[in-house]
Formats: C-alpha cells, structure tokens, sequence
C-alpha cells in the first residue's frame, strides 16, 4: 500500500524548488540566510555570520624600515607634505590601512628645525620616543619636547603640532585607533587653527602659543598618589588623560624598582600608564604598558581577544605568535592580533623592554574582554574575563 505524501509537510517533491525560489529572491534584495538548512554544517551560518576580516601576526623590522624614513626626510619637505610617516598594514586586511582591526601604528621622521601646521582630529593617538632628543609635540598649548622612551599623548580633539626641535633627525612611533573610529563612522580631522592676538583679533596660525610650561603635565601629574586639588584637570581632553607626556626616567625607575619581584609568569614586569586623575586607561579607546623581560626570562603563553602592538624599546629576543616565531631587535615591531597564542624569550645579555598598545579599554567597558594562558603542564586557564574585573 502506498504511503500518502502529506503535501504541508517539509523536504516534498515541490520543496527543493520552492528554496530556490526563495533563495533567488533573497538574493536579489541582499539578504544573508540565516539558518542551517542546505549548508555544509549544522552550524555553518552561525560561522558565517561572524566572518570578517582577520589580522594576523607579522613582524616590522626596524632595519628593513630606517633607510626609507631616512630617503622619505631627504625628498618630502614640510612644504610638500605636513606628515612624514610609515604605516605599519596588516597584510591580512586587504589593503584598509590597519595594523590590528582597530589600531594603526605608523614610524615617523622628523628633521631638525621643522614644526607642522596645528590640527586636530577626532582619533585618539600617541607618540612614543625612539631616537633623537628633541622631537618635538605641541597639544592644547603645552610645548613637549621628548626623547627616547617618553610617551606623549595627543587625545581626541585636541590642537596639536609635530617636529623637532633641534638636533639631527628624530624617529618617533604613532598608534592611534583610527581603523575603530573609522568603522565606528566618526572620523574628521581639522587643519585650520585659529587663536587670538595680542590685540584680541582673531587670527589663522600655523603654531600654538604656549600657553603651560614645557614641563607642565611632570609638574602637575608626575608625583603618583598625590593629586592637586587647586589646578583645572580640564584641558580639551573630554574623558581622556589630562597628563599629555609620560617620562622614560620615571617609567624606568619603576621598571628597575620591580625587577627583583616575582612578576608574572604571562608577562614578566608590566606597568601600566593611567590617567592620574582616575587611576584608569588614558584613553577609552586603547591603553599602553610597558613590559619588561628579565635576563633570560621566558613567558608562559597566553591569548587574550584584545589585539596588542609590540614596538620594542631595548633589547633582543624572540616572541611565538600563533606558532610563528618572529626573532626581534631594538625598534623593531610586531602585531599580536586578538585571540592570538603569544609568548616571549630574552635572549639578551640584559633586560628586554617592549613598549605595548592595547585596545583593551573598549573590550572591558563592553563587558566582553578575556584572557586565558597555559599552565606549565600545557593545561589552558582563564586569566581573566569581562566579569572577573
């Protein structure tokens, strides 16, 4: 006896033809099926649904980068062109000027004698010092100049100038979090500087009058623990750190200070650079560290879903990033992009000291950062979560 083909049933003769239909029309009005049905997997939509573009580990020799900087300060002057910059890309994002998903890090050269016109952008970006004593950065009227090791902040909005002040070419390295913003659709940046004269009238200029002491933002903010209570912390930054330059000196004091402690076995000696007036990241968009490695030291691996750039300061070692082993030198960088294994090695005669950006802020104010590491048995840990912090 034959069986009755219930015709309201799924997976009928006229089944197969009404998927297609329904997929053509889908298709045409740019609509992404999501259910598993025809595809490869159970859960191949859920996959599909969270593919982007992937950054992945690679390494910037410094060598390989100093003898375009140096070519690029002999050809482009600042009347050609205000900025003089290399930036590091991804080979993974295809083209998009990234090196991790959300933040760029770019090398600069600075020739003596030479400031660039004011300007302001909405990315929140830094400089930090690689060679050269007298790069120079000017932010809300506070003129900085800075050397090897100094970490100089340029937040969000704020009228800002780049140099140098004197002696012979200067490098320094930029990372700012313009691949966020742009995706976040608020980028905008602003060259046309205002300020008033002596006689009141208002006028274009190309420079900021200084309007704090060269060494103001020490003065202030450089005594941890200690907050003035009769000084405005108000200084065009919005939620950002009002304390615009960070000293090497007293970033190595504390790194010598912590050497002879236990550490950690992910990350040796770490410091963190804050906003002194809240104990918290300079910027909601990204936070920095510097990182010690100890004479011999080796860390243990972690990930962590925060993408990480590792310009090097001092030293010599080698980093396993994702199984690729990258052999790493003085001013040299490379990228650990989020969800990535990474572990270090001091292969020096001395400590090893790597200057680290994190967009770790925007993951732990969304409640979704996490990190685990492996045990020296190879047994995986979590470290910490979104709500362990």
């Amino acid at each position: 006896m034959a069986t009755k083909i219930d015709e309201t049933a799924p997976h009928t003769r006229n089944w197969q033809a009404e998927m297609d239909a329904l997929h053509e029309k889908t298709q045409a009005l740019n609509l992404y099926e999501f259910w598993s049905v025809g595809k490869a997997g159970e859960h191949e939509a859920v996959r599909d649904l969270a593919k982007f573009q992937h950054a992945v580990p690679h390494h910037w020799k410094y060598s390989d980068i100093r003898p375009c900087l140096v070519k690029a300060g002999e050809l482009i002057g600042m009347d050609e062109s205000e900025r003089r910059s290399l930036i590091m890309c991804n080979p993974a994002l295809e083209g998009l000027i990234a090196t991790t998903t959300t933040m760029f890090a770019a090398y600069r050269i600075n020739n003596p004698d030479e400031i660039a016109p004011a300007h302001r952008h909405s990315p929140n970006a830094i400089r930090f010092g690689l060679t050269g004593h007298t790069n120079f950065t000017g932010v809300e009227g506070e003129p900085i100049t800075f050397g090897p090791g100094d970490l100089v902040l340029t937040p969000h909005d704020t009228w800002h100038n780049h140099g140098n002040a004197g002696e012979g070419d200067a490098v320094n390295l930029s990372v700012l979090d313009m691949p966020l913003v742009n995706v976040l659709n608020a980028t905008y940046f602003e060259s046309d500087y205002f300020e008033a004269g002596e006689s009141g009238e208002v006028m274009q200029k190309l420079t900021q009058a200084d309007r704090f002491h060269e060494d103001y933002s020490r003065r202030t903010y450089g005594k941890g623990g200690l907050m003035p209570r009769t000084v405005s912390h108000q200084r065009g930054t919005g939620n950002a750190s009002p304390m615009y330059v960070y000293r090497w000196e007293e970033t190595a004091e504390l790194l010598d200070n912590l050497r002879d402690s236990e550490g950690s076995a992910y990350d040796g000696v770490m410091i963190e650079y804050v906003d002194p007036t809240t104990g918290r990241a300079p910027y909601a968009t990204m936070t920095f560290f510097a990182q010690m490695l100890r004479r011999g030291e080796k860390t243990l691996a972690s990930r962590q879903n925060a993408s990480l750039i590792y310009p090097v300061f001092e030293g010599k070692g080698h980093s396993i990033v994702d199984g690729i082993r990258f052999d790493w030198d003085q001013f040299d960088t490379f990228c650990v992009p989020g969800g990535t294994w990474v572990e270090h090695v001091n292969a020096g005669g001395g400590e090893a000291i790597m200057f680290v950006s994190s967009d770790e802020p925007v993951l732990k104010t969304l409640h979704f950062y996490a990190r685990h590491g492996r045990t020296e048995a190879g047994d995986e840990v979590l470290l910490e979560s979104a709500n362990r912090w």
